[in-house]
């Protein structure tokens, strides 16, 4: 089994060695690890000469992370793609092998995600079982890329940022595959708020969901699950401070709308129920 861990970066020259680091010090064999910097105006590009087992590609122009992550996924004998944040990093050394074990013993199983810590979430767990859910998180999971090609890739969305991970895992679900998460096995998301547009990114997240509601949700369910959705998002924003980059995302949502309904690929009802039910458990 040939595995990738594809990482990319904007701007975390600070924080991106870590990432590298702890893919280095993975014990697994066959896998190989990969930057692809989006245009970074920092001192990324001096880390190349550090690392020089690492692929390294450099951007010219910033193109974001999800164009980045189907290009690592559409390269040539990989079986599996290890996605892991410029500000994320394995803890202990085995991951990538542990996830690739639960791979050998299920054809169906389409993605493993980490148990994912954080500074809001330090508590470490003790590793358990490997825990049917309804997505993984960007930062830290491994797909299996046949899978992934039977589906296809990550959509590109109107805002650019956010949802991307749930509008794949929909389809992975849709299509019979299975999500899991590895309860214990660990990686850590720092959250830097370096290169970090929190309100840009609040508001792509939003206009990504409700653009995501829209390519997904079977017919006789759409208008009610938008509606739903944009009382939530107006409930979070209000009690976030975050109602302007809130409004913003309607916005875009709303220009987006024709090209968005031009892509309509619903999922069926049934895949929705197992999606909420793994969701709330």
């Amino acid at each position: 089994m040939r595995a990738l861990v594809g990482i990319v970066s904007r701007n975390r020259a600070g924080i991106l060695p870590k990432a590298l680091d702890s893919a280095l010090a993975q014990t697994t064999p066959n896998v190989g690890i990969a930057v692809i910097d989006d245009a970074s105006t920092d001192n990324t590009r001096h880390l190349e000469a550090k690392y020089p087992t690492v692929d390294w590609e450099f951007r010219s122009e910033p193109d974001g992370y999800m164009s980045a992550r189907n290009e690592f996924m559409a390269r040539e004998g990989l079986d599996f793609f290890v996605s892991l944040d410029d500000d994320s990093w394995f803890v202990v050394g085995d991951e990538i092998t542990v996830a690739l074990e639960y791979f050998k013993s299920d054809p169906m199983l389409a993605a493993v995600a980490f148990d994912i810590l954080s500074p809001d979430r330090p508590q470490t767990r003790t590793r358990g079982s490997a825990d049917k859910v309804g997505m993984f998180i960007g930062c830290g999971h491994v797909l299996r890329l046949s899978a992934v090609r039977a589906v296809g890739a990550y959509v590109p969305a109107p805002g650019g940022y956010g949802g991307e991970e749930k509008d794949l895992c929909l389809r992975l679900l849709d299509a019979g595959y299975k999500v899991v998460r590895l309860s214990g096995v660990h990686v850590w998301h720092d959250k830097t708020l370096a290169a970090r547009d929190v309100t840009w990114q609040h508001s792509s997240g939003v206009c990504n969901d409700l653009a995501m509601a829209v390519r997904r949700a079977p017919l006789p369910l759409l208008a009610a699950i938008v509606t739903a959705k944009i009382f939530r998002h107006l409930k979070f924003s209000w009690r976030a401070g975050l109602m302007v980059p809130c409004l913003s995302g309607f916005w875009l949502f709303a220009r987006s709308l024709p090209l968005v309904w031009r892509h309509r690929r619903p999922v069926q009802y049934e895949t929705l129920r197992t999606y909420s039910a793994l969701s709330q458990e």
